[in-house]
């Protein structure tokens, strides 16, 4: 499939998040404690640009890499879908660079529809992995729509973050680590100048 990206990145191989964060779950990587999180719902906002963008571009949309990602922060119990989900969950109306302008009154009017969704899953956290998205939910909509219980809204790294074990590693892990991380590097084309890390 050709993708709009000009040939001269054509070299370039681009990782998503979503494949890294999936990645560094199975190999084990990272563990998340879903305890972190008990006795919280949690909902889901898809972006545009992740999404149905990404599904255009590039023949994949994000929808199961996310939802596994979450599943490994939340007891599948506490995760309330919205509806309509996945590919025609609605836009939050900060996109197309309207959160940046001055167009406030028409960004806020096209969230309704978004604040509406928030309020009728009953969740008090809503994840938004797009800046834009997530500073929409967060500081416009949060304020000028009654959302329910939704009283935080995460980025995709914070959510994980959150729910990360931090442990000490033995030798052998660290070997271990260091071993995927040089094959991670290899395979994405990543050269380090230094390795004093």
């Amino acid at each position: 499939m050709k993708t709009w990206f000009p040939e001269a990145f054509e070299e370039f191989r681009v990782v998503s998040i979503y494949d890294l964060l999936v990645e560094y779950i199975q190999s084990g990587r990272i563990k998340l404690d879903k305890s972190r999180f008990a006795g919280h719902k949690v909902t889901l906002h898809e972006p545009c640009n992740y999404f149905r963008k990404s599904a255009a571009a590039f023949g994949q949309d994000y929808s199961s890499e996310y939802r596994y990602i979450v599943k490994n922060c939340f007891e599948e119990a506490d995760i309330v879908e919205m509806y309509p989900n996945g590919l025609n969950n609605h836009c939050c109306g900060a996109g197309g660079g309207a959160w940046a302008m001055p167009y406030s009154q028409e960004r806020i009017a096209y969230g309704k529809d978004k604040a509406d969704q928030i309020k009728e899953t009953g969740a008090d956290i809503v994840v938004a992995p797009c800046h834009n998205c997530r500073d929409q939910i967060m500081k416009s909509l949060s304020k000028e729509f009654d959302m329910g219980n939704c009283k935080e809204t995460l980025y995709l790294w914070e959510l994980v973050a959150q729910a990360l074990i931090i442990e000490p590693w033995s030798e052998e892990e660290v070997k271990r680590s260091h071993a995927l991380r040089d094959a991670q590097y290899e395979r994405d084309g990543v050269e380090l100048e230094s390795e004093e890390f």
